[in-house]
């Protein structure tokens, strides 16, 4: 009976263990597609809306140097890049659905490669060959270096996916690791802002540090409302749910702070400094957000960890080498320099002023000792005596009229 018995034992248990096979590589790769989808939207977002930005730059330039009495907004580069910058925009917007919070993110290094690459394509300067790989050389290795790391952001992600349904965000949102990391950041938030208005403590790191706070809010709730309008999309209502609201206020509220906190920064602060500092530290508080949020990294084992961070430091130093090669602007210089006049030496070298100096005597010119020269060719001064203690109830005049005669 037992011998009869095993072979129906046998083949009753061959399709659950081939089910049970079969399932978890369809997910897998399931998954990666999901993961390539959100990257390849998210790079071609970024790359797009770099063009438009410059396309509106070079839309304002060429106004700026013609005789043109147009405004920008009625020109059709201005128009076409303002179109491409939304078509950007959605492609990044949407990136958020399919993919983690945490590979998404990164990946605006893609926009700092593309400025710098149409800045080469588009320079105006005619260089040497040597000095143009000279000049650029950190360019060049700043955009190898963060291609590279893309490539280990993108092949390294964190691959954890779930549908992005109101209960599911309801979860993640009161759940304990995430209100001590809203706690957290509240503290360190107040805190910097108070040293920023009260103590001015306008120092770049203090900004953006406050930007990259409120961005790592932005992040969470751009994922949950873009998760959840293509959950709706495919059959499943969820923007009848308060929580879909709650996210969008707080989606518009953050992102209009963030961009306060950014036009104060570029008032002090150069833009390339603003770029790779910015990107650094709003990567680096996205991804936290991420991991205690959405939990991107439960699962995942310690090598693809490891490659991922290593991923997030390559593409950091790429961006800080493309930006740190940007031109600074040059300081405005209110006085002539000697140098320029052809014929004429430089009075600076020899240690002569050659802009007013204020000295002992309250005389006007351009030499700093007239003491040596006649009195004729002297400007005339208020002499000043100082008063003298003489006898008591005898007081000293405040002044003297000095009396010069005919030959004077």
């Amino acid at each position: 009976m037992e011998g009869g018995n095993s072979p129906n034992l046998q083949l009753q248990q061959l399709p659950l263990a081939t089910a049970a096979v079969s399932v978890q590589p369809h997910t897998d790769s399931f998954s990666y597609k999901e993961n390539l989808i959100g990257a390849l939207l998210a790079i071609f977002g970024h790359l797009v809306s770099s063009i438009a930005l410059n396309l509106q730059k070079y839309s304002h330039i060429r106004l700026a140097g013609s005789k043109d009495p147009r405004a920008y907004f009625k020109t059709k580069t201005w128009w076409c890049g303002f179109l491409l910058l939304v078509l950007g925009e959605l492609g990044v917007f949407s990136s958020y659905a399919f993919a983690p919070l945490s590979l998404i993110v990164p990946l605006s290094a893609v926009s700092v490669v593309a400025s710098a690459i149409i800045g080469i394509i588009f320079i105006k300067e005619k260089w040497k060959p040597k000095e143009f790989l000279r000049r650029y050389v950190l360019s060049f290795v700043g955009c190898a270096l963060a291609i590279v790391g893309t490539y280990l952001l993108v092949t390294f992600g964190p691959n954890s996916h779930e549908k992005m349904t109101a209960e599911n965000i309801t979860r993640h949102l009161v759940s304990w690791p995430f209100l001590l990391y809203v706690l957290v950041e509240i503290i360190v938030f107040c805190l910097l802002l108070y040293f920023y208005k009260e103590k001015n403590a306008n120092y770049i790191v203090v900004i953006l540090t406050l930007v990259a706070l409120l961005g790592s809010m932005t992040v969470v709730t751009v994922k949950a409302v873009a998760g959840m309008i293509v959950v709706s999309i495919q059959g499943t209502l969820q923007l009848d749910s308060p929580i879909f609201y709650i996210m969008l206020v707080c989606m518009i509220a953050t992102a209009i702070y963030q961009a306060t906190f950014l036009a104060q920064a570029s008032q002090l602060y150069d833009s390339a400094q603003i770029a790779s500092v910015g990107y650094i530290l709003s990567t680096a508080a996205a991804i936290s957000a991420g991991a205690t949020f959405y939990l991107d990294f439960t699962g995942e084992d310690v090598l693809h960890i490891c490659m991922f961070a290593l991923g997030c430091l390559v593409a950091f130093l790429g961006v800080f080498l493309i930006t740190r090669n940007r031109k600074k602007p040059v300081p405005f210089e209110p006085y002539i320099s000697m140098d320029a006049m052809p014929g004429m030496q430089n009075m600076h070298d020899k240690g002569i002023a050659v802009q007013p100096d204020l000295k002992a005597s309250f005389s006007y010119g351009a030499l700093e000792n007239n003491d040596n020269m006649p009195e004729i060719y002297t400007p005339a001064t208020l002499p000043i005596v100082q008063e003298q203690h003489g006898p008591k109830g005898v007081s000293a005049p405040p002044y003297r009229v000095l009396e010069h005669s005919k030959k004077d």
